[in-house]
């Protein structure tokens, strides 16, 4: 039987040995936690299994029209643009020609005359109200300006969908979405994500500042007073809209310009935000895999969210104004029936004869042969 003297001594050495190889362990574990530190790591893993994503850069030139859409239901650019970026986003400068070159035929039914509208974006605003077959009642209001001292800060920061709430947080979200994606690239440490993410939003910016330089507003005619308004638009597909309001609002929806011609310098620094797109869809290859998955999320995810917003947007900002669809649509089995309804009302037929709906009589043949007529 040992001695209590060799077991006391071996008990000892046990713990000594249990002791130095804990040392050793913790002498390790912290020189890894020191070289970590002084190294540049990312502090997140980024190791994601191998899946061919080189051209993931080329979904930034996708021909997507949600931020032209964006662009003409607010009628200008906003600030928090600059975060959503979306396939497509080089194609703001054309949001123009989202009316498919269509300037419908307009009449006045309170004095007669027959015009054109000559708003882009107050057209496709129309297009997508519109029904075939059926009249779409809109009104035009001024925006009032809010007292508070905020008002103001809020209008230029989230113009034309202040009092929308689902729209207005679906565009947040997408604007959440872009500044979370570019945080990740940088914790992540790919330098190149951030390169691209980047490059994306100084686009952005270009041509925001671009956008809000041109969205003023121009020439609109003269200044009518208080006088209310009353038009009939003639849109193709059988779509007609009777948009009411005062007649200084009425013009500054549907003449003059939306966005005015580019100057040189404009269409130089847009020329520099398209390539600055193009050249991403080159570099976005030399992003990390785990980069390249978030910059593929963010496109889809924002092309989402502002597809969502738009469909939500259901009136339209233009000028200091807001167009929207009031009261029921009204049906007409033929488009002279909705002629003679309005006659009825209003009691007069000059708009109606100039705008091709109705066929004049004998007496008055004679006195309108050789005008134009707008069909």
């Amino acid at each position: 039987m040992p001695a209590p003297t060799y077991i006391f001594q071996s008990t000892l050495k046990s713990i000594e040995r249990i002791n130095f190889g804990f040392r050793e362990r913790l002498a390790m574990y912290l020189k890894q936690r020191v070289e970590r530190k002084m190294s540049l790591d990312a502090p997140i893993d980024t190791k994601v299994s191998s899946v061919g994503l080189d051209a993931a850069g080329l979904v930034a030139i996708a021909d997507i029209g949600t931020v032209q859409e964006r662009t003409a239901l607010t009628g200008t650019s906003s600030i928090l643009d600059i975060f959503v970026l979306v396939p497509g986003l080089h194609l703001q400068q054309k949001a123009p020609g989202l009316n498919a070159g269509e300037y419908p035929a307009c009449g006045a039914l309170t004095s007669g005359y027959v015009f054109r509208v000559e708003n882009p974006a107050t057209v496709f605003y129309l297009q997508r109200v519109g029904e075939t077959g059926q009249l779409t009642n809109v009104e035009v209001k001024r925006i009032e300006e809010g007292t508070a001292w905020y008002s103001g800060l809020v209008s230029r920061i989230l113009p034309g969908q202040e009092k929308n709430i689902l729209a207005t947080a679906a565009y947040l979200l997408a604007v959440s979405w872009g500044i979370a994606v570019l945080v990740l690239l940088i914790l992540s440490a790919d330098w190149w994500g951030v390169v691209v993410c980047g490059s994306l939003m100084t686009a952005r910016f270009i041509n925001f500042v671009v956008i809000q330089q041109r969205s003023g507003l121009g020439w609109a005619g003269a200044d009518e007073g208080d006088e209310r308004g009353d038009l009939l638009i003639l849109l193709s597909q059988d779509r007609w809209v009777r948009m009411k309001g005062r007649v200084n609002d009425l013009k500054a929806v549907t003449s003059g310009q939306w966005l005015r011609r580019e100057s040189s310098l404009e269409g130089w620094f847009t020329a520099i935000a398209t390539v600055i797109v193009y050249l991403v869809a080159a570099l976005a290859s030399n992003v990390e895999q785990f980069g390249k998955i978030l910059l593929l999320c963010l496109f889809v995810g924002s092309a989402g969210l502002l597809a969502l917003a738009n469909t939500t947007t259901k009136e339209l900002h233009m000028h200091g104004c807001i167009v929207r669809v009031t009261g029921e649509r009204v049906k007409y089995n033929r488009r002279r029936d909705l002629a003679d309804a309005l006659i009825k009302e209003t009691r007069r037929d000059d708009w109606a004869l100039q705008m091709g709906m109705i066929t004049p009589d004998k007496n008055s043949r004679d006195a309108i042969r050789g005008n134009a007529v707008i069909t």
